[in-house]
């Protein structure tokens, strides 16, 4: 019993692992029909029983080997033995078969078989045959030819004897046996026209008037009969040669010198001339149905057109048929309209193959776009008979068409052996994080040949359902799609116009496998991928939703910068992010990856004091590759732009504050003081509104609006463009696209002026304390107090190594009267910049940012 329990709790917990199932639903029907076939396939017996269908198949393949290497007795003997076997069959049956054929040897070159009624009876003396026998006159054997030489060399035996002796498996088909021909039979004599019937035979002659003999010579003209007329116009509709008629390569031509009693020639010649020209067409189209088709849709296009081919010679064997019937009428003008009736569609389809030309490999669409155009025009002359029939004949090539098609859309797989496809499959390396986009390609051929003009708006809705079926199959998510019956699609609205009608039929097509898949497909990336987890996550990571967790970063990071210590460690930075960001549930922090490009530190390393060396640094964070295939590369580098955005703008702001925690312990008066204070509440009032703006204002309306979008986005191509429009929004209103890159760089200038003054703060700072200490009546502070705040002139003294600021070349007043202009400078700049773009495209965040700066315009100039 407790075998039995643990093997029933490992089945339900294998069930829950690969069906994806929620413990919750353990009690449901399918769960329960999952178990019981888990276990039927763990049950183990005491031995393996033998298939008896594949004994039974291998039999059958071993009668036709007989059949094919002309061993008839062979698979005839073989054959009742089995079904002797069948009639008394017991359990162990296909396991007795099986031993036999294991060991078998050659059965085709070693057997040997006798039937019954030769071994019952006793063996008779040859017969054997003489000269004698023959006739004396020897006429049989007159004829020279039978002593001439023979060549065997075209049916000899040698290849059959090879064939069985070698160990060449049979053909799958078996060829048909050959007639043999009835030694025995005679021929009837009314098959004969009896020689004394002589009458008979001069009537029989002289119906053939093709015949010179039967018109005089004298005549310039050879007078025929209607009904002559009439089987000749009939034998060339049905594509048989003819006297009245002569073919002159795609045309007809007619011999004049035939002519009617009762007709004028010009009479008869426009009427021959008119059947002539329906022949010609004809003609045409049987030709075509002889040319060698590869495209399967075109394939069945002719088999189409030999089924209406085959139903005109059947009206046309009606019809002489009722001409030889007795006391019928022979009429041409008759023939004629039953001729135009019966040929009509035949006569419009010649004409359509007749536009498309021999050379349509490169346009293989041209015959069904042709076709359906067509239809419409049939349809709008108010022809419904002839459009009813060719829609027939469209939607039977459509539907073969379409199977490539709905094998895409219903299993996620290309059907390589049709050509015609517009999908197909361009995967190189594999990679699951960019199946959507570059495993499989739209091939619409030159001026989309691939496509049918009427199918050109849906084909993005196939592209989508079969690349979602792709995504269920890797996700082991595949839904149980019921295949819908082609016919289902259109008959029920046989009263749409046919161009409605198709377009209704299509769209029921896609819409069920589209629908099905994309719904799957989203639940799927809701539910079990964490898309919007990782959306969080991505917001943590990049755009700073949790600034308790940033700012462990940058204080670290800045510190380390300051100290002109070496900062750009990987490993040192992947942990300081990782441990800053292990308290934000939705990060997993193994997915976090700080990588520095030491080009570009070196490149910067002259300039260690700017914002700009923040560039060096990238955060990556992996996703999983259903949510890689939204969220594509492309986003997660602009992600990264705004990222190290963000963090320059918390540079310099954290430059500023930390210098004016050192000013505080100052308290020796300057005559620049009201300027230096003034600098210092105007940097972080300008710093502080563009960081709110792009963080509160910008990020968060955006991230709004895509959750909105997202969630009510009805497959994947609709997220990767909900998200495609969130980053380019989120580009352009942090400033960093490229038509905006003048304004961007003003506020990064404006970032490093924040730094210098900073570091123009320190260096006076510096300067004073050491001309303080050197001051001998200056109290000397206690050693103590040194002590305790060890860590502030620590800072200090690393702080003074990374500095850059000197002032032999100008004073500190005349410096900071130079960083006061710049600010004004850049300040002005940003603003006019931003009402500039809010007037050029009229978003509403260019003038609200550039209302806020502009409010401290009036701020004091010294």
């Amino acid at each position: 019993m407790a075998l039995a329990a643990d093997l029933s709790t490992h089945i339900d917990a294998l069930i829950t692992s690969v069906a994806k199932i929620s413990p919750d639903h353990k009690g449901s029907a399918r769960v329960q029909s999952l178990k019981r076939r888990v276990q039927g396939g763990l049950r183990t017996g005491s031995h393996t029983r033998t298939d008896q269908f594949a004994v039974a198949k291998q039999l059958e393949g071993l009668q036709e080997k007989f059949q094919i290497l002309n061993r008839d007795e062979l698979a005839e003997a073989l054959h009742i033995r089995l079904a002797e076997l069948e009639s008394n069959r017991n359990s162990w049956l296909p396991e007795i078969l099986s031993l036999l054929l294991q060991l078998s040897d050659r059965p085709a070159l070693l057997s040997t078989v006798k039937p019954p009624e030769e071994r019952a009876k006793a063996p008779e003396a040859k017969e054997t045959l003489s000269w004698s026998d023959l006739r004396a006159d020897g006429t049989e054997f007159s004829d020279e030819e039978i002593w001439e030489q023979v060549d065997f060399a075209g049916d000899s035996s040698d290849d059959d004897f090879s064939s069985v002796v070698s160990d060449v498996s049979p053909p799958k088909h078996r060829p048909q046996s050959a007639t043999t021909v009835d030694e025995e039979y005679i021929i009837p004599d009314d098959a004969f026209v009896p020689a004394e019937n002589g009458d008979l035979i001069a009537s029989l002659e002289k119906a053939q008037f093709w015949r010179a003999e039967n018109h005089p010579s004298e005549t310039t003209s050879r007078l025929i009969t209607e009904s002559q007329i009439a089987r000749e116009t009939i034998f060339m509709l049905q594509g048989l040669p003819t006297s009245i008629y002569v073919r002159l390569d795609d045309d007809f031509g007619m011999d004049r010198r035939y002519a009617l009693e009762h007709s004028s020639s010009e009479a008869l010649a426009s009427l021959l001339q008119c059947f002539s020209m329906i022949g010609a067409k004809l003609n045409n189209v049987r030709s075509f149905t002889k040319l060698p088709q590869t495209i399967p849709y075109m394939q069945t296009f002719c088999r189409g057109l030999e089924d209406r081919l085959l139903e005109f010679d059947r009206v046309l064997s009606q019809v002489q048929c009722k001409y030889l019937s007795a006391g019928s009428t022979i009429s041409l003008i008759q023939l004629l309209v039953d001729v135009r009736q019966h040929s009509h569609e035949l006569v419009l389809l010649a004409e359509m193959i007749a536009k498309l030309g021999k050379d349509s490999i490169d346009q293989p669409m041209c015959c069904l776009d042709s076709l359906y155009d067509l239809i419409c025009m049939l349809e709008a002359l108010g022809d419904e008979s002839s459009s009813q029939r060719l829609a027939e004949l469209f939607f039977m090539c459509f539907k073969t068409y379409a199977s490539s098609i709905r094998h895409w859309m219903e299993t996620g797989q290309v059907d390589v052996s049709d050509s015609t496809f517009f999908v197909r499959t361009n995967r190189e390396n594999g990679d699951l994080r960019t199946l959507w986009h570059d495993w499989f390609i739209l091939d619409t051929g030159h001026r989309q040949q691939r496509i049918p003009q009427f199918l050109e708006t849906s084909v993005q809705k196939v592209f989508t359902a079969g690349k979602s079926m792709v995504f269920l199959r890797h996700l082991n998510a595949l839904p149980d799609i019921e295949a819908m019956r082609f016919e289902d699609l259109y008959s029920s609205s046989q009263l749409l116009p046919f161009p409605a009608l198709v377009e209704s039929a299509f769209e029921k097509l896609v819409d069920l496998d589209h629908s099905l898949s994309s719904s799957l497909l989203r639940t799927e990336l809701d539910q079990q991928c964490g898309l919007w987890s990782s959306l969080d996550a991505l917001h943590h990571v990049y755009l700073a939703k949790d600034m308790s967790a940033v700012s462990i970063i940058d204080a670290k990071v800045f510190e380390l910068i300051d100290r002109g210590r070496s900062w750009d460690d990987r490993f040192l930075l992947t942990e300081i992010t990782r441990t800053a960001f292990s308290s934000v549930s939705v990060i997993d922090t193994s997915r976090v990856l700080v990588r520095p490009d030491s080009t570009q530190m070196r490149v910067s390393q002259n300039g260690h004091r700017t914002v700009g060396i923040l560039d060096a640094v990238t955060i990556d964070y992996g996703l999983p590759w259903p949510i890689a295939n939204i969220i594509t590369e492309d986003a997660i580098h602009t992600y990264q732009r705004i990222s190290t955005f963000l963090m320059q703008i918390r540079r310099a702001k954290y430059a500023i504050v930390k210098q004016r925690v050192r000013d505080a312990r100052n308290t020796t008066p300057d005559d620049n003081d009201t300027l230096v204070h003034a600098l210092h509440h105007n940097m972080l009032w300008v710093l502080d509104f563009i960081y709110g703006h792009l963080t509160y204002l910008v990020i968060s309306t955006a991230a709004r609006s895509l959750h909105k979008d997202l969630s009510g986005a009805q497959d994947v191509d609709a997220m990767i463009s909900a998200h495609q429009s969130y980053m380019s929004s989120l580009e352009a209103q942090c400033l960093l696209s490229k038509d905006l890159s003048h304004i961007h760089d003003a506020i990064i200038n404006f970032l490093d002026l924040c730094v210098h003054f900073a570091d123009l703060q320190a260096a006076h700072l510096l300067g004073d304390e050491e001309q303080h200490m050197e001051n001998p009546h200056t109290k000397k502070e206690p050693e103590n107090e040194f002590d305790s705040d060890d860590d502030d002139d620590d800072d200090n003294v690393n702080h003074e190594h990374t500095l850059t600021v000197s002032f032999h070349d100008s004073t500190y007043s005349q410096q900071l009267k130079t960083v006061n202009n710049q600010f004004n400078h850049l300040t002005t700049f940003v603003i006019d910049g931003l009402k500039n773009l809010a007037r050029a495209d009229g978003l509403q965040s260019w003038d609200i940012l550039a209302d806020r700066l502009e409010w401290r315009r009036n701020w004091r100039r010294l």
